[in-house]
């Protein structure tokens, strides 16, 4: 982890070599299972299970604004039933992995980045190596596998709850049946939609969780020094949701 920290690498080749070094520690501190293994549930309770209301709020509005977007354009062109297949593709594929990833990223990455930067700055992290502990396992790896395993729990609640909230504006607002949406749900349905969407989300969550502790352990200056290494955590957070969602459609797609 020292050598990860004296890196200094400038521009994007520094940063992603940092990232890649951060990656390749924690793949070796997986070893360390009896250190790491104990915190995951903690950290999953923590990053996930806490995270659940955030996720809610944000995909009930989702689910309203795209049942409402979706009749206004196809007023007139395209069958009202439609409104049920875009509400279904566009939640489970786009914006619920992507909306959810981005506001944990601002509630997870910062938390972390500030909680992993003001045990930096504190000393905190130089007492767990003067005792031999491995602060890859310790530190980075039960978030890291928490992120990855709770992201796509996360998202799996706010795809389902924004598919209802489109279902409810439809029939309430929009004088479309509850048929008419299913069938225009099942239309163009594959399987494909679900594990896809999932899959962005578990990459999500490695990459917001490995970023939060990348800029936390690298905090220097104190409460300034914590503050901007939790505002990087967010930006790089957010920066890497984006490149991955392109990456899994160029892939998957």
């Amino acid at each position: 982890m020292q050598q990860l920290l004296a890196i200094r690498g400038t521009g994007l080749g520094g940063a992603i070599g940092r990232v890649g070094s951060a990656a390749i520690d924690c793949l070796r501190a997986l070893a360390d299972v009896r250190t790491w293994a104990p915190l995951i549930v903690a950290q999953m309770r923590r990053l996930g299970v806490d995270s659940v209301p955030i996720a809610i709020f944000i995909a009930v509005f989702t689910g309203i604004v795209l049942a409402l977007l979706s009749s206004y354009t196809f007023t007139g062109a395209v069958p009202l039933y439609f409104v049920g297949s875009l509400v279904g593709k566009t939640i489970m594929m786009e914006l619920g992995p992507v909306l959810t990833g981005m506001a944990l990223a601002g509630r997870v990455g910062a938390n972390i980045a500030a909680e992993l930067g003001t045990m930096r700055v504190t000393e905190q992290v130089d007492a767990l190596e003067t005792l031999a502990y491995d602060t890859n396992a310790f530190l980075i790896v039960p978030r890291v596998l928490a992120g990855g395993i709770m992201f796509p729990i996360v998202t799996a609640f706010a795809v389902a709850v924004g598919v209802v909230s489109g279902w409810i504006t439809a029939v309430n607002l929009l004088d479309l049946s509850t048929p008419e949406f299913f069938k225009g749900l099942r239309l163009f349905y594959q399987f494909k939609d679900v594990w896809f969407g999932l899959v962005k989300a578990g990459t999500f969550g490695l990459a917001v969780t490995l970023m939060g502790c990348l800029q936390g352990l690298r905090a220097r200056g104190g409460a300034q020094g914590v503050g901007r290494a939790a505002t990087r955590a967010v930006v790089l957070g957010c920066e890497s949701i984006l490149v991955l969602d392109a990456f899994w459609a160029i892939v998957l797609l």
